[in-house]
């Protein structure tokens, strides 16, 4: 099982636009960061978990030729955004896309991709297939289990997904005791960090940390990083042994 990282930035990206910070000028291609999004490659599949506004980029950046399922952990702009450009998958391999999401997430996308779900379709749209899943239902895509686990994200549910020994989550800032259940285990874990200081809806780098340990994975990525954590080169040196900064374009086999 292979994790590639599609993208590991926040949802400005990195750079922001009209920042002329050392993050955002940075001649050092780690701190360039798409919105947060991996893939998954189980065998000859792929997996998806979110498509944000740099979807199309990260597809052709990665040379993905086909895209077996799209998994969604929230309905925000930045994991959302890309959806329209799965039709390039539909075109090719003539089939739809299956897609899963929670009721949170539909309702978004029906808001979002009205022109996906009519009756009446325009030739060329997205065609999907839509799975509903909830935190308190595992479920298989091709003989794959899949664990969603439920993180907080202020005050908005937000999915995390574990698969055999990998388990990814973005945009937490709690995590219930049940939930951490879910991913002990794990020898690969990602988790978001979104810079040092304290955020209402992200974790920092501290807290990020604190998961770490507390579920104590052979390694540990983190990702959706704002400018405002500091240079790669840097931040990588304070780190614990086992603990690494995702960059775009990451490869790590599972």
């Amino acid at each position: 099982m292979r994790l590639t990282f599609l993208g590991t930035g926040t949802s400005q990206g990195i750079p922001v636009i009209a920042c002329d910070c050392s993050i955002c000028t940075s001649a050092d291609p780690k701190d360039n960061r798409l919105r947060s999004s991996v893939m998954i490659t189980i065998d000859t599949q792929n997996y998806v978990i979110d498509t944000g506004p740099d979807f199309r980029q990260q597809m052709l950046r990665e040379k993905v030729l086909d895209v077996r399922a799209i998994l969604f952990t929230h309905e925000h702009k930045d994991h959302v955004a890309g959806m329209d450009d799965i039709r390039a998958f539909n075109f090719k391999h003539q089939k739809d896309m299956d897609v899963y999401c929670d009721l949170n997430v539909q309702k978004a996308l029906l808001r979002e991709y009205p022109y996906v779900f009519s009756d009446f379709k325009y030739p060329g749209v997205p065609e999907v297939v839509v799975h509903q899943i909830c935190k308190e239902d595992a479920f298989t895509i091709d003989g794959n289990l899949f664990t969603p686990i439920e993180v907080m994200h202020y005050k908005l549910p937000v999915l995390g997904f574990r698969v055999k020994n990998l388990t990814y989550i973005t945009d937490a800032k709690t995590i219930s005791d049940t939930e951490i259940e879910k991913i002990k285990g794990s020898k690969v874990l990602v988790v978001n960090a979104l810079r040092r200081t304290e955020h209402i809806s992200h974790f920092n780098l501290e807290q990020a940390l604190e998961l770490i340990a507390k579920i104590k994975p052979e390694k540990a990525y983190i990702t959706h990083l704002s400018h405002l954590m500091g240079l790669h080169s840097e931040v990588s040196l304070e780190l614990p042994a086992n603990v690494f900064i995702a960059y775009d374009g990451l490869h790590v086999e599972c």
